[in-house]
Formats: structure tokens, C-alpha cells, sequence
């Protein structure tokens, strides 16, 4: 196929290393703010217009910084959290009004002859070039470029041209730090119908501060309940040929520099605008001003070029260690960059903070973490981008004190960790799926342990690792029990299929806990001294053994295949004829329907095969996946990477193709119908977890890495990059072969499809033989993956 080209239905220009939108439709506003979003971890600005108008949901979002709402419950119960945070569209900068001979520059008006934008993978920027006619008659050429810093954390720029055409013109610009801005209303949308949000997000900020000097000025606000005090200030570089007046203010919710000039025709009007932004819980008023000044002065000592030259050589860096090359589908190839982009976007620079599901795309989940992160996300990181990796757990670290007294609240020992959260406090107020979602807290255990097996980490093991795992496995070893024939349970949950709550020993949650407890017992003895200064005994290692040895694993004898949870198989059957047309499920039949039925949301134990699936025979697999295949519904933008990877094992390659390119367009085709809301940040890491893990079959069990590739029909070729420990490996995959280098690194002792061998200085390549032609089974009606005419 060719490398460039438009896709007719979705709007982009097809480009292996950028996203480009040409043309300008009103009703894809919402949706292209997400997809065009720029952040490093720490800042996420929307991709709106400069102008500010028009905007479906304004976003400026400061990772943790959040305002505290209420949870009202119809009939309350202990231990159900109290309050839920969301988070805080804070201080815009982005805005950047031009008014063209007194006509406010807006595209809704006039005529836009040209338009487009581009969001680049290679240069880290978006870009926008805009040729308008105002409702006058006068046409201006507007040019600009924005940046979300990864070298300089606290720091975002924007350069904006503007250039008349045909004639000399008078021009105002009024570039904005905006506090406050309305979310709904004309114009705007609101990012939620439940009015306890809407409340929470009516003018959440307080002013503390407003001040200006020349082409500066600063902000300084905090929000009425949870108290977090956030700064955003900006400065300015102008440039233009003749003389401009210029004035600033800075009062309340608003600080305005003003430039009115004449500009010739063939010159143009420049604006290079820094920001600096900043929050804490704690630092004063006066200490944040501090902090934001030094971002802006940093900023423009670095200057527009150092700092785009910096992005760039950060973005080779991360591409040299995380790049994935496909052949045969140059949409795919687009879209699997966009999501590895918008991954290293999320959690680049997040300093020791939380990774939302949503990443600072959008208000969508109230900005919530889950066990997404670390689940999908962490896995990329871990391989591509340990840095990022490590900080995210550090940030799980930093909020043990909260998991342990939510452990403590709820009767259980050990760290409980949240369903959903900003800060660490449990946010969900369905406890049947939040609270009751004990997974999570293995989860992270898991994540922890992946992380320091791949980086060899032992400072970040010492610090952080190994209270992680112990307290985990304090909580799972005291929430199951050993019943009268010495099995270990854990009743009363629910696992990652939410259609399926408060279940006695589901088999994700049981194998997950299984191997945190083993990981414990590892840590442990690796470091002892750690070990005892945390209170661990040997009695207490035993025990986590014990409970791990004899963890309950359902398995239904009769029809050959594993239960999800116990008695699984023995539900009623849900009628999926008569559901056609009215997904998802959950908004259409009540909880207590599905909650009897055998029907899952999104995969659950096909999920387990592929994060234990030493736990599991081949022949299990393939009946498993044949078993839960046709009664799984995909209701969660979760599920299509986990069965790709499934099928890609057993050997439904076709089935596997159609279902990585589910999960990879979920945001770019908007499946959902909800991108404006935010990116699926799981879906998009679910890219790279389907090409390595599933076409490129890599498994990590122990610390063992191995590799079992088989490319479906419609690719020809791809590679990929790891780092494991210091040791970068390229693995590239043809139809008959696969080829693995080591780019650097020590040696390296790998497996391919059951074959060991060590990577050193000499390429190694191995053949790969096909898979045995098998009947894949039938989504059920009204279900099936997403297909794209290719």
C-alpha cells in the first residue's frame, strides 16, 4: 500500500509520522481537541484553537491537581468513600485572540479557504495553518506551532504568525492566561450531565495572585475543598516590521497582553508565548510565583528553536528504544505511532504521578487512574521507557499511608489500593465494581515486579519495591481463607469482567494474587534487611507460600475449560439474539441481570492466559478462548488488545488482525463515540501490547524473555524495539522468519518458539512455521471486530 494518502471516512491524511486534519467541520471539534493534544506527563493542553473559539471542551490540565466532590448515596453503608475528586480544568494559556480589521477571527464566520493540522510524531509539536476570510472580505494567513516540553517539565511554548494577504491590515492580538473558562454554554460542551460534577467544575478556582510587568504576566489560584494551589504565568517574544501598541493587565480570573499594529502586506506578525505552570499542596503562594517565574525565564533563555531542537532530540531518543515498523498496512503503521506517541506523552514526565486513563486528553473517568495503567500502560513503559515506568510506581508508593488505612477501614491487613483515584483515596462509589475490584492491588504488585526484573533497579527495589509487594501480600494472604480441603479462596469480589461482580474465586484475581505473593517471597529474600525493618517474618513468608501453593484455581471438569470465577459455567445463558442492537449491555439491562448471566464486558479469564499463561497448556488455551469468545461483548475499550493477543496464540491470526485494529482506531475512528471526552489510553498502549506480545509473541515469565512471532496474512513485516535490563534488542518478523540483533548492550539469552539462544555481536534468525488452520469461533451478534477496508 502507499505511504501517503486521505482515509475517506476518518479525515487524516495517512503519514506514518504525523496526524494531519485538513479542512474545517464544526461537529469534529471535540473529537479532534483529544487527538490533537499535547502534554509531557505533568502538562496537557487540548488541542483547541489558539483564537479560543470555537471549543466543545476547553482543557489545561496539571497532572494530581484536582477539586474534591461529594458522593451522595441513596442508601449509605460503611466504607463507602465519602468524596470523589475531579479533575480541574486550571489557568488556560493557549488562548490567543486575533481580531483582523476589528472582526474577531473565528472560523465558525467568514470563509476558511484553508485549513489543516498536524500533530508530529518525529518533532513533537502540533502544528496548524489556517488561510481565513472574515466576514469583510479581508484574508489572513495564521501559522502556528505548539509545544508541551519533555526536556523542561514545567514549560510549554507557542509560536503564532499571522500574515496579511493582499493588502496592509491593522491587527490585535490579546494573548490570555484564562481562569475559570466556561465549560458548557455556547459553544462549549459540557464534559459531564451529572450535576455534582457540574458543580464541582463551576469556577473552581479561588485567585490569590494576579500580576503583570511588560509582556509578563502571572496567575495564582486555589481550589475551595481540596486546597491545591496552582500558578501559570507567560511571557512573550514580538516581532514585527512596523510599530505596535502594546498593554497588559493581569485582575482576578484574567491576565491580557494586548498588540495592536499595522502589518504590510508580505510582513507578518509574530508572537512566541512561554508558559510555566506549577501546583502544589503545600508550597505557598509566594514559593509557586517563584517557581513559575523560573520556568519562564528558563524558557525563554532556551529560546523557540532550543526548545523545539530539545523536543526532537528527546522524540529520536525515545523512537531509537520504542519504534514499531509494520509493512502491509500503512494506516495501521500511522496509528501505531500515534498511540505509542500519546503513551510516552501520558507518562514521560510525571514525576512520581498518577498515569489517568484518559491521560490530560480530556475530563473523561473525572481524570481517574485505574488499574489500566498498570496493566497496559506499564508494560510499554517497562520495555520502551523505564524512566516513566519507574515514576508511576513511585507515585503508587507515595500513597501506601492511603492504602493501608483503606485496608485498615474495610477490616483487611496490608495496603488495599484504590479501583479509581487522583490521590491514592478510593473514588468509586459502586462498590460491587470498585471497591470489590480487589485486582488491582496485584496488579501493582505485578507491575512492580516486571519493573525490577526488566531494569535491574534494586535502588528504586530497596526504596519502594519490596513494602509494595510485602504489603500486598499482607492483604491478599488476610482476605482469602484455606477452606476444609485446604484450598486457598478469595470470595465476595469481582475481576476484570464487570458484567460478573462480588464472585467467589475469579481466576484472573486468583492467579494474579497467586504470583503477588510469590513475588514477596522473592523480594524478601533478596533483601532482608529491607525486609525486617517492615516487620516480615519467617512465619509470615510461609504463609504467603502456603496461600500461593494453594490458591484455587475453578476449572470445569466436564465441558474441559477453566470458570471465570466459580460456578461460571453453570449461569444461565444470556440471549444475545435478542440484544442485538441495544449495546453496550450496561446502559440498556439492569446489574442484576447481567450480574446472573453468562455474558462478559471485556476479557477476563482470555486475559489471564496471556499475563499467567504459564499457568495454562495450549490445549487450554484454545479451548478457553473457544469457550469465552462468543459470549464476551466488548462493552470496554479494554478488551479487543487482550483477545488479540489470545487469538494471535492460538493461532487465529485473522481474528487477531481484526481485533488489534479494534483496539488501535478506538480513538482515531472514535468507535466509542466518546473521544471528545479523552483518549483510551489502555486502548492505545493495547497498539504495542498486540504487536509485541501478540504477533511478535513475547512473554516475559520470571524474567525469562521469549518470543513466539506469527504475522497475520495482511502484514508482511514488522519490528520491534526492548530494552531489557541494559541490553536494547531489535526483533524483526517476516511471514517465514524472524530476525533478532542486539543494538547494545550485554548479551542476552532469549527463546523463540520453545528454542533457546544467547544474542550477542551476530544477528540470530529463525524460521517460523505457520500455524494449524483452525475455525475461529463467532463473536456474538452484533459484536463482531472491527473491520476496515484496507
Amino acid at each position: 500500500m502507499p505511504t501517503h494518502g486521505t482515509h475517506p471516512d476518518h479525515g487524516f491524511d495517512v503519514h506514518p509520522w504525523e496526524l494531519r486534519w485538513r479542512g474545517f467541520d464544526i461537529d469534529t471539534i471535540g473529537r479532534t481537541e483529544a487527538l490533537f493534544a499535547t502534554s509531557n506527563g505533568h502538562i496537557g493542553l487540548r488541542g483547541t484553537f489558539e483564537e479560543g473559539e470555537p471549543v466543545e471542551v476547553p482543557g489545561t490540565y496539571l497532572n494530581g491537581f484536582y477539586e474534591l466532590r461529594d458522593l451522595p448515596y441513596a442508601e449509605s453503608g460503611y466504607g463507602f468513600p465519602e468524596s470523589s475528586q475531579t479533575v480541574v480544568n486550571v489557568t488556560d494559556g493557549k488562548v490567543i485572540r486575533l481580531l483582523v480589521e476589528d472582526e474577531p477571527m473565528d472560523l465558525r464566520y467568514g470563509s476558511t479557504v484553508e485549513h489543516e493540522r498536524v500533530l508530529d510524531f518525529r518533532s513533537g509539536t502540533l502544528r496548524r495553518e489556517t488561510m481565513w476570510t472574515s466576514p469583510t472580505g479581508r484574508t489572513v494567513r495564521i501559522r502556528s506551532e505548539r509545544l508541551v516540553s519533555f526536556t523542561k517539565r514545567t514549560v510549554a511554548a507557542i509560536r503564532y504568525e499571522v500574515e496579511p494577504i493582499g493588502e496592509d491590515m491593522s491587527l490585535v492580538a490579546q494573548s490570555d492566561l484564562l481562569a475559570n473558562e466556561p465549560i458548557g454554554g455556547p459553544g462549549g460542551k459540557s464534559a459531564s450531565d451529572d450535576p455534582r460534577l457540574a458543580a464541582a467544575l463551576d469556577a473552581p478556582l479561588v485567585a490569590d495572585l494576579a500580576d503583570c510587568e511588560d509582556y509578563s504576566a502571572v496567575l495564582v489560584h486555589h481550589t475551595r475543598r481540596s486546597a491545591l494551589t496552582a500558578a501559570a504565568a507567560m511571557d512573550h517574544e514580538i516581532e514585527v516590521s512596523g510599530n505596535a501598541d502594546t498593554s497588559i493587565r493581569a485582575e482576578g480570573d484574567l491576565a491580557r497582553l494586548t498588540v495592536a499594529t499595522t502589518v504590510e502586506q508580505g510582513s507578518k506578525l509574530v508572537i512566541t508565548k512561554y508558559l510555566g505552570y506549577g501546583w502544589s499542596a503545600r508550597r505557598s503562594v509566594p514559593a509557586l510565583r517563584a517557581q513559575v517565574d523560573a520556568a519562564i525565564a528558563m524558557a525563554k533563555e532556551t529560546g523557540w528553536d532550543a526548545l523545539k531542537a530539545e523536543q526532537a532530540e528527546y522524540l529520536d531518543a525515545f523512537w531509537r528504544d520504542a519504534d514499531i515498523e509494520i509493512e502491509g498496512d500503512s494506516e495501521l503503521q500511522q496509528a501505531v505511532r500515534f498511540s505509542l506517541f500519546h503513551i510516552l506523552q501520558a507518562g514521560a514526565r510525571g514525576q512520581s504521578r498518577a498515569i489517568p486513563a484518559k491521560g490530560l486528553t480530556g475530563p473523561g473517568y473525572d481524570g481517574h487512574t485505574f488499574w489500566d495503567t498498570e496493566t497496559f500502560v506499564m508494560p510499554m513503559l517497562t520495555y520502551t521507557a523505564p524512566a516513566a515506568a519507574g515514576e508511576e510506581l513511585r507515585w503508587r508508593h507515595s500513597t501506601m499511608d492511603k492504602a493501608k488505612a483503606r485496608a485498615t477501614e474495610l477490616g483487611e491487613s496490608g495496603a488495599m489500593f484504590p479501583w479509581r483515584s487522583i490521590n491514592g483515596e478510593e473514588c468509586s462509589g459502586y462498590w460491587p465494581a470498585g471497591t470489590a475490584g480487589v485486582h488491582v492491588s496485584a496488579d501493582i504488585a505485578n507491575a512492580t515486579a516486571r519493573y525490577i526484573r526488566a531494569t535491574g533497579d534494586e535502588a528504586f527495589e530497596i526504596e519502594c519495591g519490596v513494602e509494595l509487594l510485602v504489603e500486598i501480600a499482607r492483604f491478599f494472604s488476610g482476605l482469602g481463607h484455606h477452606d476444609m480441603n485446604g484450598d486457598f479462596r478469595i470470595d465476595g469480589i469481582t475481576g476484570p469482567d464487570e458484567y460478573t461482580a462480588v464472585a467467589n474465586n475469579n481466576l484472573f484475581t486468583n492467579l494474579a494474587a497467586q504470583q503477588a505473593l510469590r513475588e514477596a517471597v522473592t523480594s524478601v529474600s533478596r533483601h532482608p534487611a529491607v525486609a525486617r525493618e517492615l516487620g516480615v517474618t519467617g512465619a509470615e513468608t510461609a504463609r504467603w507460600s502456603s496461600c500461593a501453593d494453594d490458591m484455587t484455581i475453578p476449572y470445569d471438569d466436564a465441558l474441559g475449560v477453566h470458570q471465570q470465577c466459580e460456578a461460571f459455567t453453570l449461569l444461565a445463558p444470556w440471549d444475545f439474539e435478542a440484544s442485538t442492537g441495544r449495546y453496550p449491555l450496561l446502559l440498556n439491562y439492569p446489574y442484576y441481570d447481567l450480574y446472573r448471566k453468562q455474558v462478559v464486558k471485556q476479557a477476563d479469564l482470555v486475559f489471564a492466559m496471556y499475563l499467567f499463561g504459564d499457568r495454562f497448556t495450549p490445549e487450554q488455551k484454545l479451548a478457553n478462548f473457544d469457550y469465552y469468545y462468543p459470549i464476551t461483548v466488548r462493552d470496554s475499550s479494554l478488551s479487543a488488545c487482550c483477545e488479540a493477543v489470545a487469538a494471535a496464540e492460538v493461532g487465529y491470526l485473522d481474528l487477531a488482525f481484526d481485533l488489534m485494529s479494534e483496539s488501535v482506531f478506538t480513538d482515531l475512528h472514535d468507535l466509542h463515540n466518546n473521544v471528545s471526552s479523552g483518549l483510551h489510553i489502555a486502548a492505545l498502549a493495547g497498539a504495542w501490547t498486540d504487536c509485541v506480545a501478540g504477533f511478535g509473541g513475547m512473554r516475559d515469565f520470571g524474567g525469562a524473555i521469549t518470543f513466539a512471532p506469527r504475522l497475520p496474512r495482511q502484514l508482511s513485516y514488522l519490528s520491534f524495539r526492548m530494552t531489557v535490563r541494559e541490553s536494547r534488542i531489535l526483533v524483526a518478523v517476516t511471514a517465514d522468519s524472524a530476525t533478532y540483533r542486539l543494538v547494545s548492550g550485554p548479551t542476552l539469552e532469549l527463546a523463540h518458539h520453545g528454542e533457546r539462544f544467547v544474542l550477542g555481536d551476530h544477528p540470530v534468525i529463525r524460521p517460523i512455521e505457520a500455524p494449524p488452520s483452525r475455525q475461529a469461533p463467532i463473536a456474538p451478534p452484533g459484536c463482531e471486530p472491527y473491520r476496515r477496508a484496507l
